[in-house]
């Protein structure tokens, strides 16, 4: 594949040509409904196998090389008639080879909601191994309330994804509350009645394993959550379940505040089948503007969990979704969230030239509203997602996890794909 990011008098015909695809393909891979309106600093995928290319005034073998994603060699070897001084001219018609085998393969989690669209779920299944549906919410009595899943599962197991079960400290209602989890915890006939209704929901809504995501969970109850992960997994285990947990993203075994706290990396690494690392919301609703996940905070929750979890149980969380900002910003006020393929379009609508930060890794842009008031939205690209998983091959985790698959992202799964070979388990 290639990523090319849309420069000034750029049109989809004009990149189509230079790199030998049709117009078509590139706006169908990137989502592009109106292929004149392209914004200046947008990326787009490039598919890429092997092609017949036409040379054009100004290529030589070291920038088609560039372009093509394979190495001169690579063309060379291809086309012997070029010759040893690699010299080719304009209307000379070459063997592009196809880029470099996959890296891998790797595990895909992606979470939804019962209310998200089919169609887009559907499109996203192909390239996930879990479906997890958020979630069943545990009560104060170890019962859970009820969510319409069956529909969910169905379409799951049908396309050979396994669907899996996301359980939750959130509060009818409400958030995520800390005084439910305490409440479960205090009370082991409450706890042994919530693994019970867990293991009865799997067995009959043919779910494949259960996801634990307690969040805000009292920094004194952390021992109180290792003992009921432990006992949980015990239960499940026997019975063909597996278990995983989504834990915050700590940068040490120490990190104050009631988020991080009690999620015990080096315990839960142990005793849970996988850990899903919630690498997002750095930039997140109610807080200042910056990157969702930024690459050089991912990598340091990184370096701090694969000293401590089994690299290869780790999925890594990844945004797909971004953040629109009013400024300046009034702590207290709140963002507006969108997909992915909305910032692009609202970036254009809004004549904006798209920006990217190198630390962060993050695409991101400033606009003025018709009200006259300046707006800087973060979000995810093909840059972006591509360097993310660059982290999974570096670090050698088992995967990634997507919050969310209920939002259109084609260029996302295609790279995806290109990269890795996404394992299915069912």
């Amino acid at each position: 594949m290639a990523v090319y990011v849309v420069k000034p008098g750029d049109s989809l015909y004009s990149i189509a040509a230079a790199y030998g695809v049709t117009p078509e393909r590139i706006a169908a891979d990137n989502m592009i409904a109106d292929p004149s309106k392209l914004v200046n600093g947008q990326s787009l995928y490039i598919a890429q196998g092997q092609r017949v290319y036409t040379v054009r005034p100004g290529d030589t073998v070291y920038s088609l090389a560039r372009r093509f994603g394979v190495t001169q060699q690579q063309i060379l070897a291809a086309n012997p008639q070029i010759g040893a001084n690699a010299v080719i001219r304009q209307g000379d018609r070459l063997i592009i080879p196809a880029p470099q085998q996959r890296l891998g393969t790797i595990e895909v989690n992606g979470y939804i909601f019962p209310g998200s669209k089919v169609d887009v779920v559907t499109a996203a299944l192909p390239s996930l191994t879990y479906l997890s549906i958020f979630s069943y919410e545990a009560r104060a009595d170890g019962s859970l309330n009820s969510i319409n899943d069956e529909e969910w599962i169905t379409l799951a197991r049908k396309n050979h994804v396994a669907p899996m079960m996301v359980v939750t400290n959130i509060r009818e209602g409400g958030h995520f509350n800390s005084d439910l989890t305490r409440q479960i915890f205090a009370d082991p006939q409450v706890q042994k009645n919530l693994i019970n209704n867990i293991l009865t929901t799997l067995q009959q809504k043919n779910y494949y394993a259960v996801n634990i995501d307690f969040e805000y969970i009292f920094p004194s109850d952390r021992q109180n959550y290792n003992r009921f992960i432990t006992e949980l997994t015990a239960a499940l285990h026997p019975q063909g379940y597996q278990v995983f947990v989504a834990l915050a993203p700590k940068l040490s075994a120490t990190q104050a505040g009631v988020l991080y706290e009690a999620h015990d990396y080096a315990f839960q690494g142990r005793a849970a089948d996988r850990v899903i690392l919630m690498t997002y919301e750095w930039g997140y609703l109610a807080g200042p503007p910056q990157a969702v996940a930024p690459l050089d905070q991912v990598r340091k929750v990184l370096n701090y969990a694969v000293t401590v979890i089994p690299r290869e149980k780790i999925l890594l969380g990844v945004p797909n979704y971004g953040y629109d900002w009013t400024l300046p910003y009034v702590k207290g006020t709140l963002a507006t969230t969108f997909s992915n393929i909305e910032a692009v379009n609202r970036a254009q609508r809004n004549h904006a030239e798209i920006q990217y930060d190198s630390a962060a890794q993050s695409p991101y842009y400033t606009y003025y509203d018709a009200d006259k008031k300046q707006h800087i939205a973060w979000f995810e690209d093909a840059r972006s997602v591509t360097a993310k998983y660059l982290l999974v091959n570096e670090y050698g985790l088992a995967g990634v996890s997507f919050w969310t698959a209920e939002r259109p992202f084609p260029q996302n799964y295609l790279i995806l794909n290109t990269m890795f070979t996404v394992k299915k388990v069912v």
